[in-house]
């Protein structure tokens, strides 16, 4: 007596198809005849599971193998019962597509012998921090392989044709029955090309392809930071047979600045102020990219602080608002002092009530 399809897959009734579809992939991998060479049960159960997936994912055979049984879907009324393996990766090739390198080949040119895109490439670019900053022009040398111009590709000198491979008869594998299952694997007279070139081109030597040196000049945008990927449509590697040109994607890389380092669009350095101007605050002349802008430092300025500079830091790549600067603040304090500088600092010491040992505030020894 035939096996219920819902017990062989081993799935409830009522069981979607994303469901079928699961569990007739494991019971399949399960019982690959790649797995289980020469295993006559594994290779029944493997049928028995193309059979029961089949019926079941078919919503129509489905629906009269749920009201019939295998009445519904035998006797022709559609159904189909498997006795070659072949037959079972033919049918199901989207199934095998995924492991053990799917079923046979079936036939069928391969695409490297058709018009397709070149390959996209990459290119590391590095620029300084005030060429992204401001914004520039790099010039970049690189090598690619392009279509031969002499015979547009396709490898064969002038009046003469690519002719089909006498070994694969075109399709570009080979194809070996082993027991009950077929292996494809490349072809090795034309190497999965399909075709042979008999009469090769002269410049190419048949293969289609020549090496060429490229100069181009990319516009590297202000406000560009490390990571950041500029397309240029067209510049990579040439199309083949005809087919468009790759892009080419120059990726950028800033190099270590001497004195900024770089946060989002601010940039933050280090800069040192002499002690009366902490306490006397003023103005400093400090680096911004390129150039040199005055700061204001207000007076009682503490050590460790942080101070502004707005609008000069990097500009946005989207062409409104920019960071600032931001200057971390350190305090040169003297370890020794002249004559004179000691007696001011004295006297203003003496006014101020400072003079040391003289007590200042509350201190420890004041009743609250």
């Amino acid at each position: 007596m035939a096996q219920d399809y819902y017990e062989v897959l081993g799935i409830p009734r009522s069981a979607d198809a994303d469901t079928i579809k699961k569990a007739y992939r494991q019971l399949a991998f399960k019982y690959h005849p790649d797995k289980n060479p020469g295993n006559k049960e594994a290779e029944d159960k493997f049928k028995q599971a193309a059979e029961a997936y089949e019926v079941l994912s078919d919503q129509e055979k489905r629906a009269r193998y749920d009201r019939f049984g295998h009445a519904g879907v035998n006797g022709g009324f559609g159904g189909q019962q498997f006795t070659d393996i072949n037959d079972i990766f033919s049918s199901f090739s989207d199934i095998f597509g995924d492991f053990f390198g799917g079923g046979p080949a079936r036939g069928g040119r391969t695409e490297r012998n058709s018009k397709r895109r070149g390959a996209d490439l990459r290119y590391l670019c590095d620029v300084t921090l005030e060429e992204a900053v401001l914004g520039c022009e790099k010039e970049i040398e690189f090598e690619c392989d392009v279509s031969c111009s002499t015979c547009s590709g396709r490898g064969t000198a002038k009046g003469s044709e690519p002719e089909t491979c006498g070994t694969c008869r075109g399709t570009g594998q080979v194809v070996r029955s082993q027991a009950i299952f077929a292996i494809a694997t490349t072809c090795p007279n034309c190497r999965g090309e399909g075709v042979f070139i008999k009469n090769p081109c002269g410049t190419c030597r048949g293969k289609g392809r020549s090496p060429k040196k490229r100069n181009l000049r990319v516009t590297v945008p202000a406000g560009i930071d490390t990571g950041t990927r500029l397309r240029v449509a067209g510049e990579g590697e040439g199309g083949y047979l005809g087919g468009t040109n790759g892009d080419l994607f120059v990726e950028i890389r800033i190099r270590q600045h001497k004195v900024f380092e770089r946060e989002g669009q601010n940039l933050i350095t280090d800069i040192e102020i002499s002690y009366l101007q902490a306490l006397l605050g003023g103005e400093l002349k400090v680096p911004v990219v390129g150039d040199e802008k005055t700061l204001t430092i207000p007076a009682g300025t503490q050590p460790g602080e942080t101070l502004v500079l707005p609008g000069e830091g990097v500009p946005s790549l989207k062409g409104y608002g920019r960071g600032n600067i931001l200057y971390n603040v350190s305090v040169n304090i003297p370890k020794k002092l002249d004559k004179e500088e000691e007696r001011l600092l004295k006297e203003i010491a003496a006014a101020r009530g400072d003079l040391a040992g003289a007590p200042t505030g509350k201190g420890f020894f004041r009743r609250r």
